[in-house]
């Protein structure tokens, strides 16, 4: 073998190397790169809220996997059957980018939204497969909410989830909703102690301490961590769903025997977010009100409170008047801990309602024909 030959095989063998720890570090400068990318700092950018407003709302963008992408909000229905209101939130999503939210809808088994069943196409095939049968003030309620939740978790642009009944109607337009929910890094639990009845049962002491008792209103809307919590909970649940229960019909025979073991009239849905995020030391990091506005009618006597139901929207009292009013809201006083909330997204000055309950067809047909949700242009906060 010649000498020339020798060093010419060397080279290559050389060069082969060279190849090898050159594809090598290109392999870890973009492993390096990608991790940059998921764990990068979110951007921060403001939007207006509206010309002439007083105060601006800030959006955050995240980014997913390396692709930076807006957060989506996550819109989820509790429904009997179908949507009676499905008109009106038709033209709420209508021309906005279906990047940005997404639809679930909890109905009864079997139910299928499509042509037939609902008038809008944001709700086709929207429906849970593995929903339950519900009743209203059993833990069947927050089974089925744990369930919109789980569901909506499996898309990780999800980042805010509102919890919505089928006759729940959006006050303003798309925008102004989206950026008030993205904007606050904070979950809306409408959370206050409860002291007035006793609805606490010291059968739950062993997990859930009478301190951290907590009530408040079942249409929530909170950030992605508190839906993780809510959908991981095997603690909290099973206490609800084996102590709280609503106590049957005054009169009847298992009323009586209801009452005999000393059990308490609870209802589960408004309690059990609250209760498991104050156990789970979350408070600090909630806007302790609803997003959504509802009248109670107060004016049963002390033993028939048990019927209470909000005070339904007709076409008759959904005028313009009255939908001003409940916009013009800027603060929720809760009697039992003597503490005003002034209603703020992102230490922000905000009207407190971004959606109201219980409308009729009636009522919500008024609010499209009549433009009363209204574009966020001519809001000033």
């Amino acid at each position: 073998m010649t000498r020339k030959s020798v060093s010419s095989r060397r080279g290559v063998v050389w060069l082969g190397w060279k190849l090898v720890i050159a594809f090598s570090v290109s392999l870890c400068l973009l492993a390096l790169l990608r991790i940059q990318m998921q764990y990068r700092s979110p951007v921060t950018t403001t939007l207006s809220v509206a010309a002439g407003s007083r105060d601006d709302i800030t959006l955050r963008d995240y980014y997913y996997s390396g692709d930076r992408r807006r957060p989506k909000v996550a819109f989820l229905f509790l429904a009997r059957r179908d949507l009676p209101l499905d008109f009106l939130w038709d033209s709420f999503f209508k021309g906005v980018d279906e990047a940005n939210f997404s639809v679930y809808v909890h109905s009864v088994p079997g139910f299928v939204f499509n042509e037939e069943t609902t008038r809008s196409k944001f709700f086709y095939y929207r429906q849970l497969n593995n929903s339950i049968k519900v009743k209203w003030g059993e833990s069947s309620m927050i089974a089925a909410e744990r369930l919109l939740f789980a569901s909506a978790l499996e898309d990780h642009s999800n980042q805010r989830f509102v919890l919505l009944s089928d006759r729940c109607a959006p006050l303003y337009d798309f925008d102004y909703i989206y950026r008030y929910v993205i904007s606050s890094p904070r979950s809306f639990v409408d959370s206050f102690l409860h002291t007035k009845e006793t609805r606490y049962s010291v059968n739950m002491s062993s997990v859930i301490p009478e301190e951290k008792w907590r009530k408040g209103s079942q249409w929530i809307s909170v950030i992605r961590s508190h839906a993780e919590v809510i959908v991981n909970d095997d603690i909290v649940f099973p206490v609800f769903k084996k102590f709280c229960k609503r106590a049957p019909p005054l009169g009847s025979e298992e009323a009586w025997l209801f009452f005999r073991q000393n059990r308490r009239n609870c209802i589960p849905d408004e309690h059990y977010v609250q209760t498991l995020l104050t156990m789970r030391g979350l408070e600090s990091e909630m806007e302790r009100r609803t997003l959504t506005y509802t009248v109670w009618n107060v004016s049963g006597s002390k033993y028939e409170t048990q019927t209470w139901h909000p005070v339904t929207f007709t076409f008759e009292n959904s005028g313009p008047g009255q939908i001003k009013e409940i916009k013009k809201i800027d603060h929720v006083y809760y009697e039992t801990e003597s503490r005003t909330e002034w209603c703020k997204a992102d230490s922000e000055p905000v009207p407190c309602f971004i959606f109201a309950r219980k409308f009729t067809e009636g009522a919500a047909m008024r609010l499209v024909r009549e433009g009363l949700i209204g574009s966020s242009k001519n809001i000033t906060l």
